[in-house]
């Protein structure tokens, strides 16, 4: 290590007490992180690409520093889906710090990966409290039955009003009208569901049957309308 001439000129002083790094709360313990291995949490958040047409919601799930478990999911653009698949096979057994600086391939999920790392060497994840954590694929918790990301598109205008596309029962099949024509339910189908059925044998038309449901005051509406076609 070089000094400069100023430096090498100094006299030595005496370094005080040095009690290291605050504690951060990790899965139910008080730790002082020293190394990255010293970090372990379940958490999730996050990022958007510079143009910001897309965003990526990231969970991780780190032990003693290294990523085990990691869940990408992805909306608003095409490309970004495919960049999730990379990104998914890229993370795990990857240490924070090495993930940190990969190339995760799209700007969201790079992003995302940033504000995760900074809530977990902070410990503000959603572990910190949680003795032992999760096992890894707790993750997998986030996304419900069928194992499908949840997602709510809505679109409306000034003159027609609003159109519920997709909530977290599924995709909407019809909106229910009271007589001001105000939203007051609508019908459903639970895509993943409907289609973990199909996979397990059900024929198609039972298992669309079987997964139809309603919300709100859908059976005592006025009018009932399709929100792509009316």
């Amino acid at each position: 290590m070089n000094y400069s001439h100023e430096v090498e000129r100094m006299c030595p002083v005496t370094k005080g007490p040095n009690h290291g790094p605050a504690p951060i709360p990790e899965e139910g313990r008080w730790v002082k992180a020293y190394q990255i291995s010293d970090i372990s949490g379940l958490t999730h958040g996050i990022g958007w690409c510079a143009p910001q047409q897309g965003t990526c919601k990231l969970t991780l799930n780190v032990k003693n520093g290294i990523i085990e478990e990691a869940l990408v999911e992805t909306i608003g653009c095409s490309g970004m889906t495919h960049s999730a698949a990379m990104a998914a096979e890229i993370l795990p057994k990857k240490t924070l710090l090495e993930a940190l600086n990969t190339d995760l391939v799209c700007d969201a999920i790079n992003v995302a990966m940033r504000e995760l790392f900074l809530q977990i060497v902070y410990g503000r994840t959603q572990t910190a409290f949680s003795e032992d954590g999760l096992p890894i694929g707790a993750g997998l918790e986030d996304l419900g039955k069928g194992l499908r990301s949840q997602v709510g598109t809505i679109f409306s205008t000034s003159q027609k009003g609003v159109r519920y596309m997709e909530m977290t029962e599924g995709y909407i099949l019809s909106l229910a009208l009271d007589a001001n024509s105000e939203v007051i339910g609508y019908q459903f189908v639970r895509v993943g569901k409907m289609l973990e059925d199909i996979r397990h044998g059900v024929d198609p038309k039972t298992a669309y049957d079987k997964n139809v449901g309603t919300y709100g005051r859908y059976e005592g509406a006025v009018k009932y309308i399709d929100p792509r076609e009316e």
